[in-house]
């Protein structure tokens, strides 16, 4: 399970840039996590509950965000959603496009300060 690994570097990063910003009592972080980004949001959110033990985070809540892969196909300019890679195929003009716009995301968004 790759995701505690994702959530150990989620906790570190997040506490980087808690300290960076004056404060180590970190309330929520908000990831943001594309369809296609290979990890499981419920896999991720267990592992960040079971790793922020014992450091800075102990008490802080993980928010995912999830985001729909879509592609963009020049021919017709329709920007749809897709399914798995390697190609992504235009429900308009029935034509392959590689042109991922969204959905391999894994990022901090967020990190909201503990309440006091």
């Amino acid at each position: 399970m790759h995701e505690v690994s994702i959530a150990t570097a989620i906790i570190e990063r997040a506490g980087e840039l808690a300290r960076a910003g004056g404060t180590d009592a970190v309330g929520t972080v908000t990831v943001r996590v594309g369809e296609l980004a290979g990890v499981v949001p419920d896999a991720l959110g267990f592992a960040f509950d079971v790793a922020r033990d014992g450091t800075a985070l102990a008490r802080a809540e993980l928010v995912v965000e999830q985001v729909t892969a879509r592609a963009w196909c020049e021919a017709c300019t329709e920007d749809f959603p897709v399914g798995m890679p390697p190609f992504f195929w235009c429900p308009r003009c029935d034509r392959p496009s590689s042109d991922l716009r969204s959905g391999r995301e894994l990022e901090i968004t967020g990190i909201d300060p503990a309440p006091a």
